[in-house]
Order: structure tokens, then sequence, then C-alpha cells
């Protein structure tokens, strides 16, 4: 009996051309003997579709070529079901997988989404939106908006904007927050809500994180001058200062002084004076290395 697999890819994601991914991924069904059903996303009604492919081929697993918003996407269709998702990484973000520390080549990723075990990883739930991910609020989402809005792509897209956000920046807000029992009030450029360790720039901002522990953590970044972001981007991100406080927790509430740009998993989600978070423990069976 063949075992069905359904393949999700974004044909856009990451400006790269699928066809090649697409008949690799083929080829290493067919000859593991899997029945394979393609699906390429188009933007419009993809949950409805997969959530009725799903019904009709029962899959084993659900394998994903895109990003972190294609994989979230897909998340999202199938949280009612009991399926593994493999990843390919082919989008323009894909943090996750830099943090699941998936392998660069396609041969060694094809092994893993189809054949490797799973972990079940906790998702976070922020004013009604998943966040598998990193979301912040503040200078990296004014980042990520003035970014989408940019022409010059990768890294020095990214430094040039980065320089530029800081510079243009506006005043450091102040965020009252509840979480653990406590409310306490931090002046901050920024706050991550972290569910795993690294940004998809390789970046790790949140040294202690797992994704699958039922907690996230609050990094508050109280200070960014060009110094600390140096440091961040780099890899040394400095735990022990007074620049940075963290807090772990399952639920919190954050409310600032003047609304403050937000962004989840790198797409830009409008400036909110009020973020309620609370974690889904052991949300998406995901496979890992």
């Amino acid at each position: 009996m063949k075992k069905n697999i359904i393949f999700v890819v974004n044909p856009i994601s990451g400006d790269l051309d699928k066809s090649d991914l697409i008949e690799a991924v083929q080829e290493f069904a067919t000859t593991n003997n899997f029945d394979l059903t393609v699906y390429e996303t188009t933007g419009k009604t993809d949950q409805k579709e997969i959530q009725s492919l799903y019904n009709q081929l029962q899959p084993e697993r659900i394998i994903v070529a895109g990003g972190d918003g294609t994989i979230k996407m897909v998340a999202e269709a199938v949280e009612q079901f009991d399926v593994v998702i493999g990843i390919l990484p082919a989008g323009s973000a894909n943090g996750l997988s830099v943090d699941l520390n998936l392998p660069t080549t396609i041969e060694e990723n094809l092994k893993i989404a189809f054949l490797s075990r799973y972990i079940e990883m906790d998702m976070i739930c922020i004013n009604g939106k998943k966040s598998i991910h990193l979301s912040d609020i503040g200078l990296n989402a004014d980042l990520v908006k003035n970014y989408e809005q940019s022409n010059l792509r990768g890294i020095w897209g990214y430094a040039l904007q980065a320089y530029n956000t800081l510079v243009d920046s506006n005043e450091p807000f102040v965020a009252t927050i509840t979480a653990n029992k406590e409310t306490v009030e931090h002046t901050a450029r920024m706050i991550v809500i972290a569910n795993s360790k690294k940004y998809g720039t390789g970046v790790t901002i949140n040294p202690n994180g797992a994704m699958n522990d039922g907690k996230f953590e609050l990094v508050i970044l109280k200070s960014l001058d060009l110094l600390l972001l140096g440091k961040i981007i780099t890899g040394n991100m400095p735990i022990d200062s007074d620049d940075i406080v963290i807090i772990s927790t399952d639920k919190a509430t954050i409310k600032t002084n003047y609304p403050v740009n937000f962004q989840i998993d790198g797409e830009y989600c409008g400036a909110q004076t009020s973020l309620d978070i609370h974690i889904l423990h052991k949300q998406m069976k995901i496979a890992v290395p």
C-alpha cells in the first residue's frame, strides 16, 4: 500500500524557479514508493484547498517548500489533523529552518522531510494571529516595513535599512508587561516575542529558547545603538547586559504608550498598542534531523 504525501510549494517564494525542486521531490517520492500530490499555492484559498486535499488523501506527511509564511499557512490549515510537516527551505524568510538546523542541500532535506523523526512544536498566538518563529514590536518591525517597501534585497539591503531605521527611529516606547503574575514597566526600543533562538538571517536573539518547552520568551531591548545592533548581528548577543531583559512565560500582555510597529514571522502587521500573547503547546509536528 503506497503512502500518500502532499507537497505544498509556493511558486514565487524567494524568487527562485521551483521546477527543478518539484522534479527532485517527485523523483524522491517515486524512488521511495510514496504517492505524491503537488499543490501550488495561489495566496487565495490555500487553507481550504489543503484541508480538502488532506481529507481526500489522508496523507502521512505534508511537505512544504517555501519560507516561514508558507509553513505557517500550512500549519494553520492542518492544525486539527494529526500529520507531520516536512520542510524544504525555499523562501525569503527561512528562520524556522535555520532554527531547526536543517541542512543546506536538497538531498539531505528530502530525507528529513519524508523519512526522519519529528518533534511536537509550540506556536504562539498573538492577538489571535499565530506565530511559529519570532515576532517583534519596535525597531525590527520598522525595519521589516522599510525592507518590504525598498527594492534593495539581501544582506546589504537589510544592513542599509537597519542603519536607516536606527537613524530615523521614533522615541523609545514605554511597555507595561504582565507575565508570570507580575507587572513590570520598561522603556524599550524593541521587544521580541520568541518561540525559538534565531532570526532567519542567522542572528541569535534568544539563546535560551526551545520550540517545544511550552514557553516563549519576551526579549526586551531597552537601548539599541549601533554598537549593540552590531553585537547582535555578529552573533554576540550580550545576555548579561543591563540593556537586555528576558522574561520566559506561557502567557503575557504588552501595552505600549503609543502605537508601535509590529511584525509576525517577517510579515508587517501594523502599529499596535496592545498585544495579548499565549503559547499553543505542541501545536504542530515537524520533521527534524
